[in-house]
């Protein structure tokens, strides 16, 4: 039977909190108010407390939905066995009271058709729930997947032990004044569990739980002032975008990025998913969110590196300072050097690698090229003639530089040896490679393996430096690359890239002829003059960002005047220093073994099988 109820709950009348900004969102930017929810409060009686071995004898429920009871539904269910003793004496339930009382195979579809679109509550929900699921798991009925919401767990959150001195129904409904007293049978315990969840929702409401999707983290261990600054996410656009958190003096605090959703992005900082201490020293301090909505995912990952470095927001970790990564520079004058400067200047003769996130990065870097090459290391410029007088550094009595202080060294024999530090650093990373893995090969011999780590480590920041230069060098050369991806919905992601710096980007569905946009996009994009390469037009990382766009499996080239290659043998090939120096002692040894096998033998036999003159 059922029956109607009025209890009018208050959060049902909740109004917004002091200071909250005046704004009318439409349904799909607050989600489902809790006063349009439907909700089912079931509890069950079992015949103990284990679901393998036990089985129900009661069902109780009521379906409620802005505080008025929509209906009620109660049965007896034959368990299938007797009835415990002491189950009979807590519950009131008797072995004889449940004969002829119909199965769970004939009650259970009549409840799941009860409670069909409805969020499911329960105090104990894992109790009342785990044994439903395993009733429909045997009698082969479907899971419909119901939210589930446990009274207990937001009690947790809402009642302090001040007030209570446990969270058992029994107590929570003398505390809230509820109209039905539990009493271990299932309908009671529901109706009074219905006026616990109106009187816990009226307590979460002013902390921003006021909507569905809400329900989600309203038991997360959050601070109650961090929660209560969920409205800041309200009104936010559900599209891809960057926001900013501004503090008191509209000063940005910290700016972020999501692809998918501005406003659910931004709710996440109220839950427990943010686990980060500083965010939620934000959060506290921030008092409005600034959304940006973009057209295309790259564009919101573009604008937040942007934003990044244009405001520096002291919570942002990463890319505030752009131009402080460094470079390891070719100087270019009579008898270059290297060295690690800031900028990348445009001059003729010199070569770069970088930027590095570090400058410690970096020095690894040159000392990999150092140990590689018997390039100078003084840091003075040299003069084309040596003065009378000029003495050498120890690397010259050491066979590790040609010493042109002295004149030892003329300036095409220096050349010739600063073409092959060019070559590693532009092109071809072998003999960088080589050298290095002869010696990490000779330290383990040793048992040096403290120092075999350092000398990967050198390794992997050039082999790193030299691969992102390399990269970066043909799109930072290219004046405009115009480029196309499809979406999921079948439309497209258009976008202009001009010297490695994102100059337009649409979005187009469908039923549109991308055409006559990216017609639009080149004239109206961006100008971008030309960069002194390998460095973008651009922060490194935003080109980064367009060449990991660039790369992705259906992406298509509409547009590329000029062209746009990189070396086949380059650092971006070797990949992982690790593998690169395996791979680089097994050509040595094979190098050995063929050098072995040919001094064995016959020279005819050796002639035979040499390449004839002009073929590849």
């Amino acid at each position: 039977m059922s029956t109607v109820r009025r209890l009018r709950p208050v959060w049902a009348d909740a109004t917004p909190a002091a200071g909250a900004r005046a704004v009318q969102p439409t349904l799909d930017d607050v989600g489902t108010p809790l006063a349009d929810v439907t909700f089912v409060v079931v509890d069950l009686e079992t015949t103990g407390g284990t679901r393998a071995d036990c089985a129900i004898t009661e069902i109780g429920a009521v379906k409620v939905r802005g505080g008025e009871v929509l209906g009620e539904f109660q049965t007896l269910v034959d368990p299938g066995g007797p009835v415990p003793p002491y189950i009979q004496v807590l519950t009131g339930i008797t072995t004889s009271m449940l004969v002829g009382a119909p199965t769970i195979e004939t009650v259970l579809p009549s409840f799941l058709e009860f409670s069909r679109d409805t969020v499911l509550v329960a105090h104990n929900a894992p109790f009342d729930i785990g044994f439903l699921k395993a009733a429909a798991a045997r009698t082969g009925h479907p899971w419909p997947g119901n939210r589930v919401l446990d009274t207990v767990r937001l009690a947790r959150r809402a009642v302090t032990r001040d007030e209570a001195p446990n969270h058992k129904l029994s107590t929570l409904a003398a505390l809230f004044g509820a109209s039905v007293t539990p009493n271990h049978r299932a309908l009671s315990d529901a109706r009074a569990t219905v006026d616990v969840l109106h009187a816990l929702l009226g307590r979460l409401g002013p902390l921003g739980v006021t909507h569905l999707e809400d329900l989600a983290t309203a038991t997360d261990p959050v601070p109650a002032d961090v929660r209560r600054k969920r409205t800041l996410a309200d009104g936010l656009p559900d599209a891809p975008g960057v926001y900013l958190f501004r503090g008191p003096n509209e000063e940005v605090l910290y700016v972020g990025t999501s692809t998918t959703s501005l406003r659910q992005r931004v709710r996440s900082y109220f839950t427990s998913a943010e686990k980060r201490r500083r965010m939620t020293e934000m959060v506290r301090i921030a008092h409005r969110v600034d959304p940006v909505v973009c057209a295309t995912p790259l564009e919101a990952r573009v604008r937040e590196l942007r934003l990044i470095a244009e405001h520096s927001p002291r919570y942002n970790r990463r890319s505030r300072f752009p131009e402080r990564m460094p470079w390891v520079r070719l100087t270019s004058e009579p008898y270059p050097r290297l060295s690690v400067v800031r900028d990348v200047r445009d001059e003729d003769g010199a070569a770069y690698i970088g930027p590095f996130s570090s400058t410690t990065s970096a020095q690894l870097a040159l000392d990999a090229l150092h140990e590689s090459f018997p390039v100078r290391q003084c840091t003075r410029r040299l003069p084309l003639v040596a003065p009378p007088g000029a003495g050498a550094c120890v690397l010259a009595e050491l066979g590790r530089c040609g010493a042109p202080c002295l004149g030892r060294q003329t300036v095409d024999d220096y050349a010739t040896v600063v073409a092959r530090v060019r070559a590693a650093m532009t092109t071809d990373p072998d003999e960088v490679v080589a050298a290095h893995a002869e010696r990490i090969a000779w330290l383990v011999q040793q048992e040096r393996f403290e120092e075999a780590a350092t000398v990967r480590d050198r390794l992997g920041a050039f082999l790193r430096g030299a691969s992102r230069a390399q990269r970066l060098t043909p799109l930072s050369r290219c004046p405009e690359l115009v480029a196309a991806r499809r979406t999921d919905d079948g439309g497209w992601e258009l976008v202009v890239v001009r010297h490695g710096r994102l100059a337009a980007t649409a979005r187009v569905d469908r039923l549109t002829d991308p055409r006559p946009v990216v017609t639009a996009l080149r004239a109206s994009g961006e100008h971008v003059a030309p960069p002194p390469v390998p460095s973008p037009a651009a922060h490194p990382e935003e080109t980064d960002l367009v060449l990991t766009w660039l790369e992705q499996p259906g992406v298509r080239l509409v547009e590329v005047p000029g062209g746009w290659s990189m070396p086949a043998r380059s650092a971006v090939a070797v990949g992982d220093p690790a593998a690169a120096v395996g791979d680089a002692a097994r050509r040595a040894q094979a190098d050995a073994a063929g050098r072995a096998v040919g001094d064995t033998l016959p020279r005819p036999h050796l002639a035979l099988v040499a390449p004839s003159p002009g073929t590849a």
